[in-house]
């Protein structure tokens, strides 16, 4: 069971000046941003990366480039299907103003009902749309990564908030309409090791801590230890 390291992009300026920046051009890290992703970039170094895959967006794509550095190994390939949920007519706008708008509360109480309003400028789409293609690569991207490289292999998908939470959510067995209970921080690693009976959610929102013991150890049954895991390496 290979593990996919979900990591959001870091800092934005859209993200400090409360800017829903969807799919607008020009978005990249801020200084705090940048700062972030080098944290993150030495918190991976000693993980076996064997794969890259980002948004093709820039914010994600800078944060890419800092994962891999100057590792000769791998180079970030692109997926839009990890883009960012395609806003519609939000995009660009202030949150301070969406929140006044009536498909504010369907955002937030019924998610999988909210289709964002169209625009002459960017795409729209649904928030169950955008969950559905995101899913679907994360999980085709993750089959592929084992297939090629075997079950103990560690890949890194870098997307969006909103793209994270749907993927963890999927994974977790939650419907879409509680997705909003997850928080995805700039910069966060989640992950998820697929098996044939379950996902298992091995990190949310993990923006500090100590990501050494990430290689699973663990036979790849898919069964989960009664009581919950034991603390000790299966080979010891």
């Amino acid at each position: 069971m290979a593990t996919v390291l979900l990591l959001r992009h870091g800092r934005t300026t859209s993200n400090t000046a409360g800017v829903l920046a969807g799919w607008s051009p020009g978005v990249g890290l801020d200084e705090a941003g940048e700062r972030q992703v080098a944290d993150v970039h030495a918190r991976l170094q000693k993980l076996p990366i064997l794969r890259v895959v980002s948004s093709p967006l820039q914010r994600c794509q800078e944060t890419a480039a800092a994962v891999i550095g100057d590792s000769a190994d791998i180079s970030v390939e692109t997926d839009d299907r990890l883009g960012e949920c395609r806003y519609g007519a939000w995009t660009g706008r202030k949150i301070s103003e969406l929140v006044k708008d009536d498909l504010w509360r369907t955002v937030q109480d019924h998610p999988s009902a909210a289709v964002f309003p169209p625009s002459p400028d960017f795409e729209h789409e649904s928030l169950a749309q955008m969950s559905a293609r995101a899913v679907a690569a994360v999980r085709e991207l993750d089959a592929a990564v084992e297939a090629e490289h075997g079950p103990k292999a560690i890949w890194v998908a870098v997307s969006h908030g909103d793209v994270i939470k749907a993927v963890l959510a999927d994974a977790l067995g939650s419907h879409l309409d509680q997705f909003q209970r997850i928080v995805v921080g700039p910069a966060s690693v989640s992950a998820i090791r697929y098996t044939a009976r379950r996902p298992f959610v091995v990190r949310i929102n993990d923006s500090t801590g100590d990501l050494s013991d990430i290689p699973d150890k663990s036979e790849p049954t898919g069964d989960a230890t009664p009581g919950g895991e034991t603390g000790t390496d299966s080979s010891d």
